[in-house]
């Protein structure tokens, strides 16, 4: 799956080279767009004065939050753009406009549903956009906000993702069921959709709201102006979840799941067998299912699954309940009630493999139970 991703990757580049460009090791990243993190306004002057435009900025002070992008001269490359404000600014700090990938998507209608009520569960999303009329988030309160340029767009990874979170129709259901989820939409309908400015800019949406745990199961390389976020987030007593990724267990760590203090997640199979391809590392926290499952499809009825992504929620709707709003003593008190009811696997106690141990077994659903189409839908 790793090659997946990769030739993803280079067919994304290929076919979209106007927006899309690729890093030193053949990412993706937004073309000619470069991310600052608490830029000066000295530096700013000194990369007008070179010919960048700035483009769209983020404050957000409950994170400590704040960048701006810069838009090089025409012809200039991101890499070179990159370098060439590190040159003039050499305390400054830059980075590209990474591009985090997930699993395939198809267009549908978005229906508007009220904010959350308080007092119930309360979970964020960061993905794309959700199929709301699917009939297993009935009940369910979806408050949805785009973040990419062009609107929001429905996806079928991010409504197999919200129906693991709090779906629930028949014999299948989620983790917490009609618990209220904030949808960030970092996607959109352009290629350049799930940038780190974008993801950046739905954290700190959810941060406005208050949201305690949020989900999500994108991967992509490190990035200065995410990983400040998340470390804002997490800071401030917020659980961010995310799936491992599905590199293999050779390959290099994934982000932002391998960002301290992130819940990371691995999946397993339905023989508790640890997933071929997920990653493994120190940082991996818990396992839960990620395939021989279903989850809901955007068109109607259900599609079977595969990936860490679909782990992620589980593990999200379980420390949700716990976690209402930001608190860093109740995160970690969320984090120990899960960790006491995880089977260890693996080596005894905590392992690169399984982490704490499985969790949420109960809720995978064998596809066969609610007739899911056969052809999996794959995460990241």
């Amino acid at each position: 799956m790793r090659e997946l991703r990769r030739l993803a990757a280079e067919r994304l580049i290929r076919e979209h080279p106007d927006v899309v460009e690729a890093d030193d090791r053949g990412a993706p990243v937004v073309r000619g767009r470069v991310l600052t993190l608490s830029p000066s306004p000295e530096a700013l002057a000194a990369a007008a004065k070179a010919g960048f435009l700035s483009g769209p900025r983020i404050t957000e002070p409950e994170l400590g939050l704040e960048s701006v992008a810069l838009i090089a001269p025409k012809g200039m490359a991101a890499r070179e753009a990159v370098r060439r404000l590190r040159a003039l600014d050499p305390e400054g700090r830059y980075d590209l406009d990474h591009i985090y990938q997930e699993g395939g998507s198809v267009s549908g209608a978005l229906r508007d549903r009220p904010a959350a009520v308080p007092g119930g569960i309360r979970v964020g999303l960061v993905d794309g956009s959700v199929a709301t009329d699917h009939p297993s988030f009935n009940g369910v309160q979806l408050t949805q906000r785009a973040f990419a340029p062009g609107g929001a767009r429905v996806t079928a990874h991010a409504t197999a993702v919200a129906s693991l979170l709090a779906g629930s129709q028949g014999a299948f259901r989620g983790s917490a069921p009609g618990a209220m989820v904030l949808v960030a939409d970092v996607y959109g309908p352009t290629p350049a959709g799930g940038s780190a400015q974008a993801i950046v800019s739905g954290l700190a949406w959810l941060a406005q709201n208050k949201v305690g745990v949020i989900n999500i199961s994108l991967v992509g390389p490190p990035n200065l102006v995410l990983a400040a976020a998340i470390r804002g987030l997490v800071s401030r007593g917020a659980l961010i979840v995310a799936a491992v990724g599905n590199d293999g267990p050779a390959a290099p760590p994934l982000y932002p799941a391998a960002y301290p203090g992130v819940v990371a997640v691995t999946g397993v199979d339905a023989r508790n067998q640890v997933l071929p391809e997920a990653g493994r590392g120190a940082h991996v926290a818990f396992a839960a299912p990620g395939a021989q499952m279903a989850a809901a499809a955007p068109s109607g009825g259900f599609t079977t699954v595969r990936g860490t992504s679909f782990a992620a929620p589980l593990v999200a709707g379980a420390l949700a309940a716990d976690l209402p709003a930001p608190d860093p003593a109740r995160a970690a008190a969320a984090l120990r009630h899960l960790s006491a009811r995880a089977q260890d696997l693996g080596a005894r106690g905590r392992d690169p493999v399984f982490g704490q141990g499985l969790v949420a077994n109960d809720l995978r659903v064998d596809p066969l139970r609610v007739n899911a189409r056969a052809v999996a839908l794959r995460g990241p």
